[in-house]
């Protein structure tokens, strides 16, 4: 089954080979099955469907995964779903006055 590409080449995520040790750690976690095993190692399948919970690399006992929580379209859905009007992107930097008007339920204009 394949999961949703949120936006191309943008995920965070990273894998360090070398300190795989392949456990699986990683991949009993991982909402999409962005991560498989091949030839007794863990590798990235499909990037583009991380959604940069930080699951995996939570997890994962020997920091081989790496992924920096809330910085794409992870944070993009959920200001979405919390009817945050300044970013659906991890590219817009929000103002304490965007901030503000995101609480009050006026509308901001991203930067």
């Amino acid at each position: 089954m394949r999961f949703p590409v949120y936006l191309h080449n943008v995920a965070t995520l990273a894998l360090d080979e070398d300190k795989c040790t392949g456990c699986g750690a990683c991949l009993d976690v991982c909402p999409h099955a962005v991560l498989v095993r091949h030839n007794g190692r863990v590798r990235i399948d499909d990037r583009d469907a991380c959604m940069e919970c930080g699951a995996c690399a939570t997890n994962c006992p020997v920091q081989a995964v790496t992924v920096q929580s809330g910085v794409g379209c992870a944070m993009a859905v959920i200001n979405t779903a919390l009817g945050r009007s300044s970013s659906s992107c991890c590219c817009v930097i929000e103002t304490s006055e965007q901030k503000a008007a995101n609480s009050s339920g006026s509308t901001a204009t991203p930067r």
